[in-house]
């Protein structure tokens, strides 16, 4: 690895910054000072000081993000804003990537990390990975799109989804409900209700997994996750697809 993303990831700052304590000779590797940040190290076995003090590698990255409306999920895009374009610079050192995707005008939970290993767990066509959406509904929904959601809807290309647990919390005119879902068809929600005579007029996902939507972030806005939250992940264990 070269070192100066080695020090970016380890939170020395930007590539600005890197440039700068190395050249100002404050870098050690293995006790030498080293000023070119194109020199490659080994994270695991070479000693990197800045002042004296040992820099702790740091491989992964985990952030919870609020993704707005209006921004895709991608790791970039000729035409759109991405949710990475959202992300400090030195965040992106990392190279995170979106795990999963919500749609341009769905807002929410997502999870961006450079775990490969994580992003195959909570992904992976095998799992049951629980996701549950808060969504305002045109039309009324009733007991029957419980009942019916419940047994698994036929989509408009045949496909006869996985049971999903509907939650009514507001019924009316326009209804407000909670949906989990274990699978992640192509707008798949939406064509849900659709398939029960309703239009999903608003869609934000609210956990994923065992990942629940820190309701303090604004959205656009995001944040590292906790070790507890990280710890929860990497013990996750979906529930296998039966037959």
């Amino acid at each position: 690895m070269r070192l100066d993303k080695f020090l970016a990831n380890a939170g020395q700052g930007s590539r600005k910054e890197v440039k700068k304590i190395l050249k100002d000779g404050i870098i050690k590797v293995n006790g030498e000072i080293v000023k070119d940040g194109k020199v490659h190290i080994d994270p695991h076995h070479d000693d990197v000081t800045i002042q004296g003090e040992t820099i702790t590698y740091r491989e992964y990255i985990y952030l919870m993000m609020n993704k707005p409306a209006g921004v895709i999920s991608a790791t970039e895009d000729i035409r759109e804003k991405t949710v990475i374009d959202l992300l400090e610079m030195e965040d992106t050192f990392f190279e995170p990537f979106p795990v999963g995707r919500l749609d341009k005008d769905t807002e929410g939970l997502l999870l961006l990390t450079n775990d490969g290993q994580i992003s195959h767990r909570l992904l992976s066509p095998k799992k049951h990975v629980p996701k549950t959406y808060f969504a305002v509904i045109q039309g009324e929904v009733t007991e029957t799109d419980v009942q019916a959601f419940n047994q698994g809807v036929m989509l408009d290309d045949g496909y006869l989804t996985k049971p999903g647990h509907l939650k009514i919390l507001k019924s009316g005119i326009r209804s407000d409900i909670e949906l989990t879902i274990t699978e992640g068809k192509f707008h798949q929600v939406k064509r849900m209700f659709e398939a029960v005579g309703k239009k999903v007029i608003y869609l934000k996902r609210i956990s994923m997994g065992p990942l629940g939507l820190d309701e303090r972030l604004k959205l656009g806005e995001y944040r590292e996750l906790s070790e507890e939250e990280i710890t929860l992940l990497k013990e996750f264990e979906p529930e296998k697809k039966q037959g």
